[in-house]
């Protein structure tokens, strides 16, 4: 077994002892070094694993030493010590490309977890050294175009950090995927990955919801509840449609974020925090500020660093293989030979601009599937909007409906339920009494909401 070297940089030596003691009884070795110009002469001479630096020192600061690492060792985690209640200046050091941080006084619990997860992002590129090479990364992002590559790998840099991103993009165009592959890739891998969706919670809920709560803390607690950031303790939480956050939970999330702990409704004493926050929105977080409807400090740490997902008309040529996929992702789900595109079906969906996005594709290409009568799917089974058949890709709400488009759903709503009642709620037999397939029946009870 390789044992890691931990480069050491502090100028106080009650410190440097501390680390070094700390981390030896983790069967690591260390090195010290007081100054930036003695850091970086070891640095030149030893191989580390990682690198813990104090922000101040006497002939510079920690960020320098985070860039110049960034320049001649882009592979080295490095990890900043920060006095406490500086957070400007972590946010400053991650910005510049610190793996994480940690406050004096350092809580020891929280370096070792620190430690921990810093030194797995070596241990697949160390493999080598078994004879054994390192597994192949699964793509779980399906694309090649270049605005895709771009995001691979970006993700795969912002992986090696624990920098807070916020993911911006269009609804449907898969910020929730994308959360999950910076996780997937990244030293929490095996600990949770908690999502949630900011706007799904009621405002009175979110505080017991994020926090969680002891029994009898108010009423209709009736057992102690553990809050989502206790559930992705260790992981990752990704707090989607970030934008629709209440400002009064938007200062609890922030005092979360800052101080690294929680405190559960009832409780008498903080718990340590150890989880990455990653958030997303599909609206425009700066705006929203301008608006003052987003705390700007709240928005200045989420977005620590910011991730742009492309939409889908930015990356037309991945449409085939996208296709492709999600037909093939169908036909195992109803265990049938999976539908083929025509060259018109493909055209037309190249020149369509796609304002939902992945998520629109798929509801496209889930109807033309379920609704077209052979193996082939042609254009006019895509039914695209501005084609002149096409009906909404999802359910709409009755307000948002032109009054014809509103009596036809009533009218086959009304037609659906009139069937499943003389079939005793039984939808293939229902089916059978209207003409159409039970994919079919099961595609419109869908559309029309009228499935559990």
């Amino acid at each position: 077994m390789t044992i890691q070297n931990v480069l050491i940089i502090d100028d106080e030596p009650d410190i440097r002892e501390l680390l070094e003691i700390t981390l030896g009884r983790m069967r690591l070795n260390t090195q010290a070094a007081g100054t930036v110009r003695e850091a970086k002469r070891l640095l030149g001479n030893a191989h580390f694993d990682l690198c813990l630096t104090d922000m101040r020192l006497p002939d510079g600061d920690g960020i320098e030493l985070v860039e110049h690492i960034q320049a001649h060792y882009p592979e080295l985690p490095v990890a900043v010590i920060t006095a406490y209640g500086s957070m400007d200046s972590a946010v400053q050091a991650l910005k510049s490309g610190a793996f994480d941080f940690v406050s004096k006084p350092v809580d020891l619990n929280i370096l070792r977890d620190l430690v921990d997860s810093a030194l797995k992002l070596g241990k697949p590129e160390n493999n080598t050294a078994s004879g054994r090479s390192p597994p192949a990364r699964e793509d779980h992002l399906l694309g090649n175009a270049p605005a895709m590559r771009q995001l691979k790998s970006t993700i795969l840099k912002l992986a090696r950090s624990q920098a807070p991103v916020y993911i911006l993009g269009e609804s449907g165009s898969g910020k929730e995927r994308v959360a999950r592959e910076i996780h997937r890739q990244g030293p929490r891998v095996d600990r949770p990955f908690v999502p949630v969706n900011c706007g799904a919670i009621p405002a009175e809920l979110m505080e017991s919801e994020f926090f969680g709560h002891l029994k009898g803390s108010f009423t209709g607690a009736v057992a102690d509840k553990q809050g989502l950031f206790h559930a992705a303790q260790g992981g990752t939480l990704f707090l989607d449609e970030v934008a629709e956050l209440p400002l009064h939970m938007q200062v609890k999330l922030l005092r979360a974020i800052q101080e690294r702990a929680i405190k559960p409704i009832g409780a008498a004493h903080e718990a340590a925090l150890d989880v990455r926050i990653l958030s997303a929105s599909h609206k425009d977080l700066s705006r929203e500020v301008q608006a003052g409807r987003f705390r700007q400090d709240l928005f200045y740490r989420l977005n620590v660093i910011e991730l742009r997902v492309p939409p889908l008309r930015e990356r037309r040529e991945d449409l085939p293989h996208l296709a492709e996929h999600i037909l093939s992702k169908l036909a195992a789900r109803w265990q049938e030979p999976p539908r083929r595109l025509s060259p018109e079906a493909t055209q037309s969906l190249m020149t369509y601009n796609y304002p939902g996005n992945v998520r629109e594709l798929e509801n496209i290409l889930e109807r033309a599937a379920t609704l077209c009568d052979s193996d082939t799917i042609q254009a006019e089974d895509l039914q695209l909007p501005g084609s002149g058949s096409a009906p909404p890709t999802a359910p709409l709400a009755a307000e948002h409906l032109k009054p014809l488009e509103q009596q036809l759903a009533q009218q086959e709503k009304q037609a659906l339920l009139a069937a499943l009642e003389q079939a005793g709620g039984h939808d293939t037999a229902a089916a059978q009494l209207l003409g159409l397939t039970p994919r079919q029946m099961g595609y419109r009870l869908r559309k029309l909401g009228l499935t559990p």
